[in-house]
């Protein structure tokens, strides 16, 4: 069998499917053949984020908007194709993420099942690519105990293969996760809370940008305390690892209710960026800085790795650490989530069975994935 694998994904900031081309045939060196980034139009986008949130109409929304996705996600992994100069028959397998649209984990699983929902029909891109492809990879995940989130602290061990040192990698995308890598064994991992869903909210809504460049305007601001300590008491930040969040607790609705709430409407919209920057920042460092082994090295990824302002604010917090990004292992910090999927359906297809156990609270490994044939 061939071992040229696609992964595809779309995080919480919604703002592009990633498509990333590996050759898994050495699993000690990955490589990144080749990258594309694929737009997704607002029209799909603003029915994304509607469908985070309770609404009208949901089943015929979601129904007809997994269709959609599963026709870009089938098109950004053409166009890879293409700009690749390979050809469907050389890949293995698509590993598709989707685009989750509503995160449920549950405190109480016995009693309140947790539930992850990701759209983006595998059908579709299968029948689309004419690649086999392996998808929803959460629900079996939730099936064993598990919240079905983070699942790349699997790919983050797989990529710290052979390192000497305990070492952590933080992924900056929608939400911030961290993985504790310590002698090959994920030791923790879980979401810290948000990372970038409310900064490209905010600056989406003040300057129509889709994303705060380095951190520019945040610099420009001033961290509100105040504002700060109401943020910092969402009750997810005091749950125990390990934890996992989503748009559904951190987006504008619940930052504009505690604006009005304080009486902090008139802030200077840089001034609240720079608030949100921090939030990033400490509820980050809070987490690294309880870990409990010693950690020389943090390896960013994820959209908030190039986020300047933000690195540098967790470099003060943090000063015993190395902050750097995950290129210092191999990986470019742009492409490492869409290269877990490929990674994942890889292990999928060689019935390899992962546990996520100090990731997900999964009871025990299981398969993940579902295969949808070419």
């Amino acid at each position: 069998m061939t071992s040229l694998y696609i992964g595809l994904m779309s995080g919480t900031s919604v703002d592009s499917i990633d498509a990333a081309l590996l050759d898994l045939s050495d699993p000690s060196k990955l490589r990144l053949l080749a990258t594309h980034n694929h737009a997704i139009p607002q029209t799909i986008k603003r029915l994304i984020h509607k469908l985070c949130q309770p609404s009208d109409n949901e089943i015929e929304t979601m129904g007809r908007l997994d269709r959609d996705l599963g026709r870009l996600f089938a098109e950004a992994a053409t166009t890879l194709l293409k700009k690749s100069q390979h050809s469907k028959d050389d890949i293995a397998a698509i590993g598709s993420h989707g685009q989750t649209i509503r995160h449920g984990p549950s405190a109480m699983p016995d009693i309140q099942p947790s539930f992850s929902l990701q759209i983006a029909d595998p059908n579709t891109i299968a029948e689309l690519t004419g690649i086999t492809t392996v998808a929803d990879f959460r629900r079996r995940d939730i099936a064993a105990g598990g919240q079905g989130a983070p699942l790349t602290p699997a790919f983050h061990r797989a990529i710290c293969v052979g390192q000497t040192q305990p070492c952590v990698i933080l992924n900056l995308g929608g939400i911030a996760n961290l993985t504790l890598i310590t002698k090959n064994e994920i030791v923790s991992g879980f979401d810290t809370g948000p990372a970038n869903t409310l900064l490209d909210g905010w600056i989406e809504r003040h300057k129509q940008r889709r994303f705060d460049d380095k951190g520019q305007w945040a610099s420009t601001g001033q961290c509100q305390l105040a504002l700060l300590e109401h943020l910092k008491k969402h009750p997810y930040f005091s749950l125990p690892a390990p934890k996992s969040t989503g748009r559904e607790q951190f987006n504008l609705e619940w930052l504009d209710q505690i604006l009005n709430d304080t009486d902090a409407q008139n802030l200077a919209a840089e001034d609240v960026q720079a608030t949100l920057t921090q939030l990033t920042c400490d509820t980050i460092a809070k987490e690294l800085l309880q870990l409990p082994n010693k950690v020389n090295a943090v390896y960013c990824c994820g959209g908030g790795a190039h986020n300047s302002f933000l690195l540098g604010q967790l470099a003060i917090a943090c000063p015993d650490y190395q902050i750097t990004t995950t290129q210092a292992l191999g990986i470019d910090p742009d492409w490492l989530e869409a290269s877990a999927f490929a990674w994942l359906a890889q292990q999928n297809l060689a019935k390899q069975s992962i546990d996520l156990g100090k990731a997900t609270r999964a009871k025990n490994a299981a398969i993940l994935g579902g295969i949808y044939l070419a």
